[in-house]
């Protein structure tokens, strides 16, 4: 098992609760490793989430959360990778928003796995030649 960085879409699901197979790996990983990696732009992503539905108990619930996580931070060399690999998805007409292209960069800078559900969107990433490694835990 890898340290890995969770994206949005599976750090939300850990939070509700209700994938038996992205909780049971999730768990395995905790178990390993003592807590939950994931990025500042995640945390922007949920947070933007809950609040555009007005869900805003819930925030204080996940900012309450966070103290048991490591979330790491956009640092210089993270955007200049997200950077480069925004400029080329932009280049070659496969754009994934703004986003992702954070979120893998501080993955690679990091040497860190990233979770994710949306694969399809990192793939393009990895097929640009970057060092991306991906897992889904939906699987």
């Amino acid at each position: 098992m890898e340290r890995s960085l969770l994206d949005s879409d599976i750090l939300s699901e850990l939070l509700r609760g209700k994938n038996s197979v992205v909780l049971r790996r999730g768990a395995a990983h905790r178990q390993v490793f003592g807590r939950y990696t994931t990025s500042a732009v995640t945390v922007f992503e949920i947070v933007g989430g809950f609040r555009q539905l007005r869900f805003d108990s819930r925030i204080a619930d996940f900012e309450n959360s966070l103290s048991a996580q490591e979330v790491l931070p956009l640092d210089k060399e993270s955007s200049i990778l997200a950077g480069r690999i925004h400029g080329d998805l932009l280049r070659t007409g496969q754009t994934i928003g703004r986003a992702d292209p954070l979120i893998a960069a501080i993955a690679i800078s990091k040497d860190l796995t990233l979770v994710t559900g949306n694969t399809e969107h990192f793939q393009r990433i990895i097929d640009l030649g970057y060092p991306l490694r991906l897992d889904n835990w939906r699987l």
